[in-house]
């Protein structure tokens, strides 16, 4: 069962700054600045705080998508680039990928990463909003967002433009961190995420404060199934979703149709 309806959910994420209690019009701001402290160092983070194991969720990411040569794939909040080149060397290139990031360190990040890799005309590089995607109507044949959405102000205004743009039989992809399916392991769970994490971000990236927000992100976003409903209510179809990890992550998947 859910943990609330989707619209409780919505609110209470649009005022939630980690723990904290927020304006929503100051919640976008705040989390701009967690990800330009840590840019330069967030994929050396990823691998040390999942020990590489997010490497392994975003491949059954595409997995789920069993993406096709011709593709086109918006994905969004996906800055650094991970999941853009990715589905690349799947495809041996045949595809064109368009990143949207709001924060203009991590999508520089990304390009310069892409540059060294040699992707240059595949991926098309795009600051702007997830709740106001610069994007025409049913322009895309898919859609991602790993590790992003519990960062937007407004998720129900995100999961409607996903739809947008999204052409008709289009897919949506939902990476995220969840709950686990096991409750026995929580106090193992938040001793690491309250103290090793923290730690990591002080030491790695000096910024453990960041850290700490991105933990408490975690515990303040939705179970899979409230996830799934909010989904429903943005006008997509077929919700599903996957424990990775024993819940620690989990893909959720819908269509436009």
């Amino acid at each position: 069962m859910s943990e609330q309806d989707p619209a409780s959910a919505a609110a209470r994420l649009a005022a939630s700054f980690g723990f904290a209690e927020v304006a929503p019009e100051e919640k976008a701001g705040l989390v701009k600045g967690v990800f330009e402290r840590v840019a330069a160092r967030y994929d050396l983070m990823n691998d040390l705080m999942s020990v590489g194991i997010h490497r392994l969720w975003k491949e059954a990411l595409l997995d789920w998508l069993a993406p096709r040569p011709g593709l086109h794939l918006l994905d969004v909040a996906g800055g650094t680039g991970d999941v853009a080149m990715r589905l690349l060397a799947r495809l041996d290139g045949r595809a064109r990928v368009t990143v949207v990031d709001y924060n203009h360190a991590m999508v520089e990040v990304g390009r310069d990463k892409a540059l060294d890799a040699g992707w240059l005309a595949e991926i098309d590089w795009v600051v702007g909003d997830a709740q106001r995607l610069p994007l025409p109507d049913a322009s895309v044949d898919a859609y991602t967002i790993a590790f992003g959405i519990r960062n937007v102000t407004h998720i129900d205004r995100a999961l409607a433009e996903a739809r947008r743009v999204l052409k008709p039989g289009g897919r949506f992809l939902c990476l995220e961190f969840s709950r686990l399916a096991l409750p026995a392991l929580e106090p193992l769970y938040d001793l690491y995420s309250f103290t090793v994490l923290p730690t990591l971000g002080g030491l790695v990236a000096g910024d453990a404060a960041s850290y700490r927000y991105l933990a408490e992100s975690i515990r303040r976003f939705p179970d899979q199934p409230t996830l799934a409903a909010l989904i429903e209510a943005a006008g997509l179809e077929r919700v599903r979703w996957r424990n990775l990890s024993g819940g620690i992550a989990a893909i959720h998947s819908a269509w436009r149709l």
